[in-house]
């Protein structure tokens, strides 16, 4: 993963990405550089247009368009159960009140 954030590093720079440029990175944060993880990212990275994988992988979302459709069916369910128990109250409520009412005006 190191190796990735130091070429994200050196892209946000403007620097060349390349084996050089790494490894002084790498270096620079005392990490012990693996020629051959280096190399492979390098061949990897030559294939990439990192600005267009950045857009792609930043999509930003929604926490409330999110919630709902992540929310577990049992979730959603124990709501409705608690929503009802409230109307329940609610009504109980409602009818004490109008037969306190009754009693005062009979």
């Amino acid at each position: 993963m190191e190796y990735v954030y130091a070429s994200l590093l050196l892209h946000h720079a403007g620097k060349e990405i390349n084996e050089d440029s790494l490894k002084k990175v790498l270096d620079a944060a005392g990490i012990q550089v693996d020629e051959v993880r280096l190399k492979a990212l390098i061949a990897a990275l030559k294939e990439i247009d990192i600005d267009e994988a950045i857009k792609t992988a930043a999509v930003p979302v929604s926490p409330v368009a999110v919630a709902p459709s992540t929310a577990p069916p049992a979730a959603t369910e124990e709501k409705k159960e608690e929503e009802k128990k409230e109307e329940k109250k609610e009504e109980e409520i409602e009818e004490e009140i109008a037969e306190g009412l009754s009693a005062l005006f009979g």
